[in-house]
């Protein structure tokens, strides 16, 4: 998980001043300590550090602190704002040309991710902002970039414009401007050449297609994991390209997240994007103080809110909640509810965002095995029709048949007979619970 480091020493070391009713020079001073280590640790740059540890003292000493009725809170209020200012105080949207088509740059070394993150973008302006993308190959060095996205384009049944390897890639993104037009498409993304390292020849052709297509926005494309090297490149695209944005990879497989506090700080350009899986849907826009956040353990409704919109049907839900009024629940709609539940990301980190989940007894430092959904999965798939409709009639017999067929134990299944059992008896409390609560009903936007 993205933060992970990082987090669990933040949160333990606010935790020793959140409920103190005086707060000390001498408490922020051991705080800030703390704080300055964990940011180390979490191979966030040593300037960067340094200057926000120097903010923080200066507030928390300060008479916004002093004067307040829960000093603690006020403390840990001023390390929040502080780290949402680091990232970039807010999000940054994606730029839209006056005139069609938006054109947008990708540009970084190669093994970070760019052309995947190419076929991400295009995905993402597609389903949340209604756009029509062309896809640009001018990685003419690469022959296997080429190939990778035009299959990324047949998986997400876009267009991508390609001349093979043969032709000049300013010439191919020129004349791919020139195609979206004819064709009224609305973005424009150029996947272009990566090297091992930087060097003048990668910059001189970078800089050529530049001065030729003017894009709109020069998305640099680096590794979140290659910790303090990815600000070391982004730090030299950007004086030679004056960059318009960062998106950062693999940031869920980053447990430091050096990377993304630092970023900010030194390039002065903000991260936009941020890759949390390798999915062609795991592309995120970068919200600094939802992040900020998260690294405190404070939650991030809005994104859990968001994930729930963007995979859960309308319709399945409101006939879920009728059915939980009416008690006909099955394992069917159970097995529905988990695929869409799924669908929003690994479960560790939907409980992350979850205010205050840290702090529940057994979800801190829950290591949640998906696999037992896989077995779940396998266990009502191997139920007949009848069974999923009406567990009661599963005896001893159809048991050991279910475990059977589906790999797992007769145990594991007389569990989750239980757990369906206990859940359907807590709906049915709920569903008393509303009775007499005019105009008010249940809503279940997903298990």
């Amino acid at each position: 998980m993205a933060f992970e480091g990082l987090a669990d020493r933040l949160q333990s070391t606010i935790k020793k001043i959140t409920g103190k009713g005086k707060v000390s020079e001498q408490d922020v001073k051991e705080m800030t300590r703390e704080v300055r280590l964990a940011l180390l640790e979490a191979d966030v740059n040593f300037k960067v550090v340094k200057d926000l540890i120097k903010r923080i003292k200066e507030r928390a000493v300060g008479q916004e602190v002093m004067e307040s009725l829960t000093p603690g809170q006020q403390v840990i209020k001023v390390v929040k704002e502080e780290l949402t200012a680091l990232m970039g105080g807010e999000q940054s949207k994606i730029a839209v040309a006056n005139r069609p088509p938006t054109v947008i740059m990708m540009v970084g070394l190669q093994g970070a991710g760019k052309t995947t993150t190419t076929g991400k973008l295009a995905n993402l302006l597609r389903k949340k902002h209604n756009r029509s993308p062309l896809l640009v190959a001018c990685d003419v060095y690469r022959p296997a970039a080429i190939n990778q996205l035009e299959t990324l384009g047949q998986q997400l049944s876009m267009p991508v414009f390609s001349k093979g390897t043969e032709a000049n890639p300013v010439d191919i993104a020129t004349e791919a401007i020139e195609k979206a037009k004819e064709e009224h498409l609305d973005y424009v993304i150029i996947d272009t050449a990566g090297r091992l390292h930087v060097d003048t020849d990668l910059m001189d052709e970078l800089q050529q297609i530049k001065t030729n297509v003017n894009p709109d926005e020069i998305f640099l494309v680096v590794d979140a994991m290659t910790g303090q090297d990815a600000v070391n490149v982004a730090e030299s695209f950007n004086e030679q390209l004056d960059i318009s944005g960062v998106v950062l990879t693999k940031l869920d497989g980053d447990t430091r997240g050096g990377a993304a506090l630092s970023i900010k700080a030194v390039t002065d350009k903000p991260i936009k994007f941020a890759g949390m899986g390798e999915k062609l849907d795991q592309l995120e826009a970068f919200h600094p103080e939802r992040m900020a956040s998260r690294i405190l353990g404070m939650g991030d409704v809005l994104s859990l809110i968001e994930k729930a919109q963007a995979n859960v049907d309308e319709k399945q839900a409101k006939d879920l909640e009728e059915k939980m009024r009416t008690m006909s629940f099955t394992f069917d709609d159970f097995l529905e509810q988990m695929g869409q539940v799924k669908n929003m990301g690994p479960l560790d980190e939907l409980i992350n965002m979850i205010p205050g989940a840290n702090k529940m007894k057994g979800l801190k430092n829950a290591q949640i095995d998906e696999k037992q959904l896989v077995h779940v999965e396998a266990i009502i798939q191997s139920m007949t029709k009848k069974e999923r409709k009406e567990p009661g009639i599963i005896n001893a017999s159809r048991k050991k048949r279910i475990a059977k067929g589906s790999g797992t134990s007769v145990s594991q299944v007389n569990r989750l007979l239980k757990q369906f059992n206990d859940m359907k008896k807590m709906m049915k409390q709920m569903t008393n619970m509303q009775k007499g609560k005019k105009g008010k009903g249940m809503n279940f936007p997903f298990m």
